[in-house]
């Protein structure tokens, strides 16, 4: 097709990189909602079966509103792959399409309605600077096996890199196993790039007390005998959604509402976990409200549109934002704006394709097998 806008991957600079990235056309920039759900239905119907809609949990309500499928990052992936649509039109952030792209057909075209929808951790570990901190890393315990492990919200080279390395994938609900997994294998665990996740699965483990944390942008901060002597190594990148969560509102959000259960993301900072009633994955929190009994009070403490989400889905439990009116929304998630939506549908029935995400092959394969290795827990 005519006019294709492709996200390309520069394996010697290991950076994420758009090729020709088009801003909004200024014909779609005003557009409101009752301009955009005629059209948007419009091009739904012209494209038909050739089309499937994912949406990330975070994903605002008039995004969520048309979608074939919500949920988490990974799931999303493989409703994609099992799918027979033709276009995969992603509502999520770059490495959610790259996931998409890595596990479906050849033939399937995975499309991120807005290339700036990137996720700050996911850039918390670039490639070039994983690639130093492993020879750091692997120098300061030469006799010691290392085992990579990185979580799903990485870019695909960061996935590959693992693969290449003997390590693997995980998501926020299996990161237990995947540890148990690599300690089969090896000595020593290198996880990246949520510090969070890595802590609060090395407590469920009883490993707390064999962590050392590596600081990307400090490295000497941390000397050989700290690194020899820790079985985990927690890269120093984080979620600013759920960092920004403190003990501190569990007990604020407690004292407003004394019958209150608090539900949590486990991005989450470690005394947040620990003060939490309920620990777990988008999946997990709403199921969580889903299985709640009338009347019941839920804090969510993860991203603000699933709190909307599953209070707007589910009248007779409330639910509340754990930080109230200060709880954040995803920078990267809002970039994927209803306009933006309208825009990409109507151009591909036009036989347009614009902001095609494609891994490249060599990445492709190897970061597809970091997965298979998840997989298979």
């Amino acid at each position: 097709m005519a006019n294709m806008e492709t996200a390309t991957f520069d394996t010697e600079l290991s950076l994420f990189k758009y090729d020709n990235l088009e801003q909004l056309p200024a014909s779609h920039r005003d557009l409101t909602e009752a301009d955009r759900e005629p059209r948007i239905e419009a091009a739904l119907d012209e494209l038909g079966d050739d089309v499937v809609i994912l949406g990330h949990n975070y994903q605002r309500r008039e995004i969520v509103e048309h979608t074939d499928f919500i949920g988490d990052s990974y799931a999303l992936s493989k409703h994609a792959a099992e799918a027979d649509a033709e276009y995969v039109i992603f509502g999520g952030v770059t490495f959610m399409a790259e996931s998409a792209d890595i596990i479906t057909d050849d033939n399937q075209t995975v499309i991120l309605p807005c290339m700036e929808a990137s996720c700050p951790m996911a850039g918390m570990a670039e490639a070039l600077q994983v690639d130093a901190a492993w020879e750091q890393i692997t120098a300061a315990d030469p006799d010691s096996e290392i085992i990579p492990i990185t979580y799903m919200n990485s870019y695909a080279d960061l996935k590959a890199f693992c693969a290449e390395q003997g390590g693997l994938v995980c998501t926020s609900s299996n990161a237990h196993k995947a540890f148990e997994w690599a300690f089969e294998r090896g000595d020593k665990v290198l996880f990246l790039p949520d510090k969070h996740l890595g802590e609060n699965t090395a407590h469920r483990l009883g490993m707390e007390d064999s962590i050392a944390e590596w600081n990307p942008w400090d490295p000497e901060s941390k000397d050989a005998d700290e690194l020899e002597d820790a079985e985990i190594v927690l890269w120093d990148g984080y979620c600013q959604v759920h960092e920004r969560f403190t003990a501190d509102h569990i007990a604020d959000v407690r004292e407003r509402h004394p019958d209150a259960n608090v539900v949590v993301h486990p991005e989450c900072r470690r005394e947040v976990v620990e003060a939490a009633d309920v620990v777990g994955s988008t999946a997990t929190i709403t199921e969580v409200v889903e299985e709640a009994d009338p009347g019941e009070t839920w804090a969510i403490g993860t991203e603000i549109h699933l709190a909307k989400h599953l209070d707007r889905w589910h009248d007779d439990v409330n639910v509340v934002p754990l930080c109230g009116d200060a709880c954040m929304d995803c920078d990267a998630m809002r970039q994927i704006d209803p306009n933006y939506l309208t825009w990409v549908l109507e151009e591909l029935a036009a036989g347009r394709e614009h902001n095609v995400v494609e891994v490249a092959p060599e990445e492709k394969e190897l970061a597809g097998v970091a997965l298979d290795r998840m997989l298979e827990l």
